[in-house]
């Protein structure tokens, strides 16, 4: 036995190792030496091994699960949430028990916006320790952004009974209260944190938010002076106040407030917006202009910044553009106004019909706002609809009749421009969630990594579609975050009794081949054909064989005909075994999916769907062929039944992560939501990372 130090581990830490060298040895000494042992000494020996080598399991479990949850965290810390997942997965395998692996996992779920499973996660930690600050607070971020307001401040509050002084708990749970209107329980939140810290600018700018909630201009200008005062440098104060000033239209000192936020380097869309908005009242149209440029910059997803300058382009006459703003502002959020603001620049522009569209749209939306009846019977009178134009105004008549009632209901449609809130410009540090209050850590992150599964992958456009088939190969991407079982005994089995130019793997992830690899095939295909060509005995098993090697070789090249042809000699020669069927269904499809112009799909689906019942008959626990059978039904708009069969698939490997993916998007077609999402959950955290985008689109 030998005692190894892991240098990879802390200093401190011995890893007890047992050399295979001397195992083979103790036994070769038992088979040589039998008079010079006793049975005793033999006994006692093997006791011994067999208690050092629980030992050393003992050690090598615990230092594992250590190290695993180490490299987890590492890769949250970087906000490698994907990743870290599968690291916490492999924890809760080994130690089930354990509270921490829980947690971590929920935070780097509900990073990635996975709110239902990263619950569920939370409530698990609590379970296993119920004194954990950091799950209370998680649970309470997730409901908090659920609206279930209630449990989420008794998540906060239970938290902050275990971490009083926590600074993060104490805000989010003021701004759960103002998002349930409870102003003055944020209030008392707000005020204990600054008895304990009143140089915090941001507490003063939290304060003059929940002012402003309740109507105290006075009060709210106070707070974000103080704001200011405390911290002169900063933006947020100048641009809170530049806001607050815009809206009382004290013009001269938002115009000053507003100027020197952007010239601290406000890079917030609503600075720009607002010092636009407070030129062109000034008639300061170049100016505005120039801001609003700069706020459809900084602001492309904000529809009221293409509102804001599709009036200025509408103002001086320049209609295309004013259009074209105006599209975008609703292609970004539809609005009554901007409907109002696009039928009279169309109205300006002549173009009649476009302009009856718009108010027709608005009169839908608003059928006691009588200003687009009018509008609408001059535009139908202008395309010469006489009796169109007529009913227009015959409506409008009809409701200026009910006086009272049109007082009462009338739409006041706010068609001038926007002014930008202060609120989305503050909630990064004030409502976004925070990993380190999870963990009760005190580590900033700032380290990103430049990658497709780096940071908050649910904001990354997935596109829609299906994983694909699995398939024999060759050759298959490497991919780490994946769970799925690959191995199956008889591809195993195949590997060990042939020689082919390299191993067969299951794959649904297949590597383009490079010229090297395209030339040892083409080489290995000549080379087949010459043995099965100078064939002259009798032994039908080994032209079965060459047939079937054959065929996967001219499959790897793109020759499905080919590989068809000769799996159908194999099969007629009397090969037997799961693979030449799986084969010749999968590279079928692959044939149907580059003919699309072939008049006999029906047959060839049909003929797919025989060899993937006689793989799933002969062997039962083929798990690849349900889940391909799965993704030919969803092709034949089967959904029941794919999704049945996806889940056969999963009864064999619940980590197939493909499976849980296009079970998910089977589940949101047929608009059974809940269950897709949690589909989709699940094969996001069994590596999919693109599921997390999905989920955030269909929760």
């Amino acid at each position: 036995m030998t005692i190894c130090c892991d240098k990879s581990l802390k200093a401190s830490t011995t890893t007890v190792c047992l050399s295979a060298s001397i195992v083979t040895k103790t036994m070769t000494s038992r088979n040589t030496a039998p008079t010079t042992i006793s049975f005793s000494m033999l006994h006692l020996r093997h006791t011994v091994v067999s208690l050092l080598c629980v030992i050393a399991l003992s050690i090598n479990a615990q230092l594992n699960t250590d190290r695993i949850t180490s490299i987890g965290r590492s890769a949250l810390y970087f906000d490698d949430y994907v990743l870290s997942i599968q690291y916490f997965n492999q924890v809760i395998k080994i130690k089930p028990y354990l509270s921490e692996p829980y947690l971590l996992r929920a935070i780097a779920k509900t990073q990635l916006g996975d709110y239902l499973s990263a619950e569920l996660d939370c409530n698990r930690a609590i379970e296993l320790n119920p004194f954990m600050p950091g799950a209370y607070y998680t649970r309470g971020y997730i409901r908090s952004q659920q609206h279930r307001y209630a449990d989420a401040e008794n998540d906060i509050s239970q938290a902050l009974i275990f971490a009083p002084e926590n600074k993060t708990y104490m805000l989010i749970r003021a701004d759960i209260r103002i998002a349930a209107e409870n102003y003055d329980g944020a209030l008392d939140d707000i005020n204990t944190l600054l008895r304990h810290d009143k140089k915090d600018s941001r507490l003063y700018l939290e304060r003059g938010r929940i002012h402003w909630h309740q109507g105290d201009t006075l009060k709210t200008l106070e707070d974000f002076t103080a704001a200011i005062e405390n911290d002169p440098h900063g933006i947020s104060g100048w641009s809170a106040r530049g806001m607050v000033h815009t809206a009382m239209e004290n013009n001269a000192q938002a115009i000053e407030d507003l100027t020197r936020a952007i010239e601290l380097g406000s890079k917030w869309q609503g600075d720009y917006m607002n010092r636009g908005l407070l030129y062109y009242k000034a008639h300061n149209y170049r100016g505005a202009l120039a801001d609003y440029d700069k706020a459809v910059e900084y602001g492309s997803d904000d529809y009221a910044c293409y509102y804001n300058r599709g009036l200025l382009r509408q103002e001086v006459g320049d209609y295309n553009r004013a259009l074209d703003d105006y599209d975008k502002s609703l292609q970004l959020h539809p609005t009554p106004e901007a409907y109002y603001q696009h039928g009279m620049v169309n109205m300006q522009l002549r173009q009649w019909n476009d302009a009856r569209a718009d108010f027709d749209t608005l009169i839908a939306a608003h059928p006691y706002f009588l200003p687009a009846y009018y509008l609408a019977a001059q535009a139908t009178d202008k395309m010469g609809l006489r009796s169109d134009s007529k009913n227009y105004l015959r409506q409008a008549y009809q409701l200026e009749k009910n006086e009272d009632i049109i007082r009462k209901k009338q739409a006041q449609l706010q068609v001038d421009a926007k002014i930008a809130d202060t609120e989305e410009q503050q909630k990064d540090w004030r409502k976004e969630f925070s990993a380190q209050a999870a963990e009760n850590a005190t580590e900033s992150t700032d380290n990103k990594y430049d990658s497709a599964l780096r940071g908050t992958v649910q904001n990354k456009n997935s596109k829609v579609i299906n994983q694909p088939m699995f398939v024999v190969s060759f050759y298959s991407k490497t991919d780490n975050l994946r769970r799925t079982t690959t191995y199956h005994p008889a591809l195993e089995r195949y590997n060990r009794t042939h020689n082919n130019s390299s191993p067969l793997k299951m794959t649904c992830e297949e590597m383009p081949l490079n010229a090297d690899m395209i030339s040892l095939h083409f080489s290995r295909i000549e080379s087949l054909t010459n043995v099965i060509n100078n064939y002259n005995g009798s032994d039908n098993s080994s032209l079965a064989d060459w047939h079937f090697q054959r065929a996967v070789e001219f499959a790897t090249v793109q020759d499905y005909s080919s590989a068809i042809e000769d799996v159908n000699q194999a099969v007629a020669y009397g090969i037997e075994g799961v693979l030449p069927y799986f084969c010749r269904a999968t590279w079928r499809y692959r044939r149907l999916e580059t003919e699309r112009d072939n008049t006999n799909y029906r047959l060839e689906y049909e003929l797919i769907m025989r060899d993937l019942d006689y793989v799933i008959r002969i062997c039962p626990d083929f798990t690849f062929a349900y889940y391909n059978k799965a993704n030919l039904l969803c092709l034949q708009k089967d959904y029941t039944a794919a999704i049945n069969f996806y889940e056969q698939a999963i009864n064999f490997d619940n980590e197939m992560a493909e499976a849980y993916f296009n079970k998910g998007l089977t589940e949101i077609f047929i608009q059974q939501n809940k269950k897709g999402v949690a589909s989709l959950s699940r094969a996001g955290e069994l590596g999919i990372y693109q599921a997390y985008n999905l989920i955030t689109r269909f929760k």
